[in-house]
């Protein structure tokens, strides 16, 4: 295995000392604030090393490469974009505080995330639909290094799927902007061109990323090891325990526990070190 660690900053002392804890053989650096550790040891104290450090790492098999890849699902709110849609609606609307909490627990797990959005949803009744519009332009950007990411796997051959249990507003513009192949998500109603504080259709929850991310798999004919799967909160972990390479980022520390990978420190171009 090797060792993959970056982070904002990337020190030599910090190297010397990972490289020592883990048995690496040779060091290679892959940026200035990424390196490569050859034939790693997988050490408790590495882990504990790189969180006082904030420091990322990952151990990773030797000769891994982006194109074995073919499919990266990738989670929307506060993973390729930096915030939470239906909060900034909320705030246009008056009550982001109340749904903000509300979309806080759903992330951590401590709420069921289809009756929590039905909830926030509803507070919305009456918001004109424009203010969709204000939250994209105006507020809507997306995470650190989510071009550059995306770029390589364009690049690379990988199919991209934006699967969001946010709506179908925001991926559906996303989807055209950046080019990405594939998105699923919640459907706001209307009436009368306001927020009926209601949704269309099924809703888009953990198991119903999970089920987009399989049939999506099963047309293309991918093996799960070529999927890589990016979320930030508990409706993302049934979507991520179906690819063979799942990546917790900013995430929630029920997600994380449970991932092959964390990104805490760098930008979402960091999921391309692991596979350098």
């Amino acid at each position: 295995m090797n060792l993959i660690v970056q982070g904002a900053m990337l020190a030599a002392e910090d190297l010397r000392q990972l490289a020592q804890l883990a048995g690496a053989q040779r060091i290679e650096r892959l940026g200035p604030a990424a390196c490569r550790l050859i034939d790693a040891r997988q050490e408790p104290d590495v882990a504990a090393y790189c969180a006082r450090a904030a420091l990322d790492f990952g151990y990773v098999p030797a000769g891994r490469r982006l194109a074995d890849m073919r499919l990266l699902a990738i989670d929307m709110d506060s993973t390729l974009i930096t915030i939470e849609c239906i909060d900034e609606v909320a705030d246009l609307a008056g009550v982001k505080a109340e749904v903000s909490a509300i979309t806080a627990a759903a992330m951590s797990g401590e709420l069921d995330y289809a009756q929590s959005l039905r909830r926030r949803v509803a507070l919305l009744r009456g918001l004109d639909q424009g203010a969709l519009a204000r939250v994209f332009d105006e507020r809507l950007r997306l995470s650190p290094g989510a071009q550059t990411m995306l770029d390589a796997m364009r690049g690379a051959g990988v199919k991209t799927l934006l699967v969001s249990g946010g709506f179908s507003y925001f991926t559906e513009r996303l989807k055209a902007g950046l080019g990405l192949d594939y998105s699923t998500s919640n459907v706001f109603e209307f009436e009368q061109g306001r927020l009926s504080g209601r949704l269309i259709g099924s809703i888009v929850d953990a198991e119903g990323k999970a089920a987009k991310l399989r049939a999506l798999r099963d047309e293309l004919g991918i093996e799960r090891s070529a999927i890589i799967a990016i979320g930030d909160g508990a409706n993302d972990l049934a979507m991520m325990a179906e690819a063979g390479v799942s990546i917790a980022y900013r995430a929630k520390q029920v997600v994380r526990s449970k991932a092959d990978y964390a990104l805490d420190h760098t930008g979402l171009d960091g999921v391309l070190k692991l596979f350098a």
